[in-house]
């Protein structure tokens, strides 16, 4: 028997899950220890989208730069639009 596949984007949803857990501010060695099995390259690149969409802010420079979640983090979404948290749409 084969190994069981993850689903695509898990690691994205790792992440942000870990972020989730977060009180106030983290680093990239915090996020790094919530995150087993995920690279540190996979860590910086979903940072940056959550920093381009407004979700999280980086308060400095280098890798024990502190970071601070900007807003309430939404799962990723699905095929009508809506993440796993708090989808109007599927309330309907």
């Amino acid at each position: 028997m084969g190994a069981l596949k993850s689903h695509r984007g898990a690691k994205t949803d790792l992440i942000v899950a870990a972020i989730d857990g977060f009180a106030g501010q983290f680093t990239l060695s915090d996020l790094e220890r919530a995150s087993p099995g995920v690279s540190r390259d996979m860590l910086r690149k979903v940072l940056k989208d959550l920093q381009r969409d407004g979700q999280v802010e980086c308060l400095g420079r280098g890798p024990g730069a502190p970071w601070k979640i900007k807003r309430v983090m939404r799962a990723r979404e699905g095929k009508n639009g809506c993440g796993a948290l708090n989808c109007e749409a599927e309330k309907k």
